[in-house]
């Protein structure tokens, strides 16, 4: 049974997984958007509206958290000095999923994530 199981495995190991969000993350914060499929998108929001509202506080700590999470300072940065201070008067919501059309090759719901 898969109680209190939430978590999308995409069919890889934990380091996997976390290297795929990662490389997501970064691929939103370079471009503003990307497309990806659905369950990759639904899965991404939650990850990175959490390090955005970690990285509105500016702390040292919280910077270091973010390194921590996103593997490299100038992620890090990039989030802290760019995305952050955008959305310092919101409350929360600072992606938006837009679905797309199936992918012509698998049939794979893809979709549209980016920043608000």
């Amino acid at each position: 049974m898969r109680h209190h199981n939430v978590n999308r495995k995409f069919g890889r190991e934990t380091d996997q997984r976390r290297a795929l969000l990662r490389s997501l993350t970064e691929g939103l914060l370079t471009h503003g958007r990307i497309t990806t499929t659905e369950a990759k998108a639904k899965e991404l929001r939650p990850y990175i509206e959490k390090l955005i509202t970690t990285g509105r506080k500016g702390t040292l700590a919280s910077t270091r958290f973010l390194i921590a999470q996103l593997g490299t300072v100038a992620r890090a940065m990039k989030l802290t000095r760019d995305v952050a201070p955008k959305y310092t008067e919101r409350k929360g919501g600072y992606t938006r999923i837009i679905k797309l059309p199936k992918r012509t090759i698998d049939g794979s719901p893809m979709a549209l994530i980016e920043f608000v």
